[in-house]
């Protein structure tokens, strides 16, 4: 990476609530480092010795968002390095592909060091918000799905052949009404069959309103 000769490359290896880090000159020599829970009182304050400074941390759209993100709103510079380059990097350093927190921060502020074209993270307010909506829609789905699978079970119990394959919250709730059972047993299963239409039915609602939303962010910049 181009910068000047007082310029340091922290290398980061991230994690939920710690990451281990390497400060790296530019003639790659380790000048720092160590392992930090992920607050501002940890990492940030011990890189603060080094004004002129950039992050490189790998997995910036994964595991090292939530970092990668609070060191932008913080003013800092930070790039992105591709696991596939840190992994190379690691194996020429110690002659091995062994993973260890240590190894990691320092392949990675090797390739920051050395590799040009490095991608810089940009704080993209609606690229995060995107992110967060797409995130919440596919867990709507996720949950609809299994949700259906489970009344269809409850239902091939109850009523026999079940229902149909595509069936709406509307079409189970008339199938579950001619349904009326006299053993305990089918009685939970009829309450339970019951409670899920009733979950779907708030899904359905929230995923209307999650998919318009979608689409009104989308609309302006990529109209087609």
């Amino acid at each position: 990476m181009s910068g000047t000769s007082d310029r340091v490359v922290i290398g980061m290896d991230p994690h939920k609530r710690s990451s281990t880090i390497e400060v790296m000159a530019g003639d790659e020599t380790v000048v720092g480092g160590g392992r930090f829970d992920t607050d501002r009182d940890g990492y940030t304050k011990y890189a603060g010795r080094w004004p002129d400074r950039v992050w490189a941390i790998e997995g910036c759209q994964g595991i090292g968002r939530h970092i990668a993100n609070r060191l932008l709103a913080d003013g800092e510079q930070v790039v992105d390095v591709p696991p596939k380059l840190s992994a190379r990097a690691r194996v020429f350093a110690t002659g091995q592909g062994r993973k260890t927190d240590a190894t990691d921060a320092h392949s990675i502020a090797l390739v920051g060091t050395r590799m040009t074209g490095l991608r810089p993270v940009v704080n993209d307010e609606q690229l995060a918000l995107l992110r967060i909506l797409v995130d919440r829609r596919r867990s709507l789905g996720e949950d609809h799905t299994r949700m259906v699978s489970q009344l269809h079970q409850l239902l091939l119990e109850l009523i026999p052949g079940g229902a149909k394959k595509s069936l709406s919250a509307a079409q189970a709730k008339a199938l579950l009404a001619t349904v009326r059972p006299r053993d305990a047993v089918g009685k939970a299963r009829r309450r339970v069959a019951a409670e899920l239409i009733g979950d779907l039915e708030r899904i359905y609602q929230r995923s209307k309103e999650a998919d318009k939303e979608l689409k009104e962010l989308v609309t302006p910049p990529a109209p087609r």
